[in-house]
């Protein structure tokens, strides 16, 4: 629980605010593509990861060792992006954070599977420690009002290290062995690849691949907006996003069964279109509620659309193929579809940039907002799928 609560809270401590942060201190044209590119440090690094796990790690190091020397290294770069004077310079250095932190996502569930006797009824009430973590660093950033300044990277530094030490005192989790498969292919679950031969299932990968371009406006521009905005203390409000997904995510089970996966699928997506709708005519005044409803869906954007989309990975791949299909499910959507929203977000963002240094945020919300819904058209026109969910294999 200690160890999920850290993981997260560093996370959550300088992701959130680092637009905000990087147009406070680096100015000139074309800021708002650097935020985009910055962004996309983790989407690449969520796709380059799985070969460090899958092919050195897991095979030689104990996992709780290489996640606290990852920790460790970590804290020295969150510390020198506080130092970083150019903004060409800044993403390559997140980019070099990220590439040392995405791994220990893996290696956190890892080390934490590998204390179970029943991780599907365990891993929950662990896991969602590091919802906390996040929604706590969020409250302490909104209520220190620092979302400009480099304390926040700095805070998330001396949790880096926090965890980093505290990883060594973790359960041992052994390396599996050189013996163990391992492979690029396996690295990314190519082994799912054959779910493709399922109409279904592939008209809902491309989907998933696509609505994470709506998701990056909100990752990396929602703090910027507010704060443009004037809305008091936005980081603390932001993390009513987090606890709307918390409570959310217990109506899953019961509504996966009860109205299909396909209408699960369609309330998230209608979701991302009011969320973005809300932001578009919300302000810091009378329609400040909309901006409060554009947080809290949040909850049913992510929830419905990804965890749902992750059970129906799992339920489409059988046991079989089940880890395969998860990492390749994770590998499309928060690789290959954030790179792709991450870079076509901070491009939008800069096109409607004021001289003044303002931007006309409504048409910049419409934009993920429309995606959203050529999105939705084309799943209500191809997705086919029954109630109950047959295995593609």
């Amino acid at each position: 629980m200690i160890m999920m609560f850290l993981e997260y809270f560093i996370w959550g401590a300088w992701y959130v605010t680092m637009g905000t942060y990087m147009g406070e201190h680096f100015k000139g044209d074309g800021i708002d593509k650097i935020i985009g590119y910055a962004y996309s440090a983790m989407a690449l690094a969520t796709i380059i990861s799985p070969f460090f796990v899958g092919m050195i790690a897991d095979r030689f190091f104990a996992a709780q060792r290489i996640m606290g020397f990852l920790h460790l290294g970590g804290a020295v770069l969150l510390y020198l992006t506080t130092t970083v004077t150019s903004s060409t310079v800044f993403p390559f250095v997140i980019l070099l954070y990220a590439l040392l932190y995405m791994p220990t996502i893996a290696l956190s569930n890892s080390i934490a599977f590998g204390q179970m006797n029943d991780p599907g009824k365990q891993f929950p009430w662990i896991r969602v420690f590091g919802t906390l973590g996040w929604i706590v660093a969020g409250f302490v950033i909104g209520s220190l009002k620092i979302e400009k300044a480099n304390t926040t990277f700095l805070i998330a530094a001396a949790i880096s290290a926090v965890l980093g030490l505290f990883s060594f005192a973790l359960p041992n989790t052994p390396p599996k062995g050189k013996a163990a498969e391992s492979s690029a292919s396996g690295a990314i679950g190519a082994d799912a690849f054959v779910l493709f031969k399922n109409k279904s299932y592939l008209i809902f990968f491309i989907a998933a691949i696509l609505v994470c371009i709506p998701l990056s406006f909100y990752y990396g521009f929602a703090n910027p907006f507010l704060n443009e905005l004037n809305v008091n203390e936005p980081a603390k409000k932001m993390i009513l996003g987090q606890a709307s997904e918390a409570i959310f995510i217990l109506a899953i089970p019961f509504l996966f069964t009860r109205i299909g996966v396909k209408n699960m699928l369609l309330l998230g997506m209608v979701a991302w279109i009011l969320r973005y709708v809300c932001f578009a005519y919300g302000d810091a005044g009378s329609n400040l509620w909309m901006l409060y409803g554009g947080i809290i869906l949040h909850g049913i954007c992510y929830d419905f659309f990804f965890v749902t989309g992750y059970m129906y990975t799992e339920k489409k791949a059988g046991p079989k193929i089940k880890n395969a299909a998860q990492g390749l499910f994770t590998f499309a959507t928060y690789g290959v579809g954030m790179l792709i929203g991450t870079w076509i977000s901070g491009i939008i963002v800069d096109l409607y940039k004021h001289t003044d240094g303002g931007h006309d945020w409504m048409r910049i919300w419409f934009v993920p907002a429309y995606i959203a819904v050529a999105v939705l058209i084309y799943f209500l026109l191809f997705f086919k799928e029954k109630k109950e969910i047959e295995q593609a294999v």
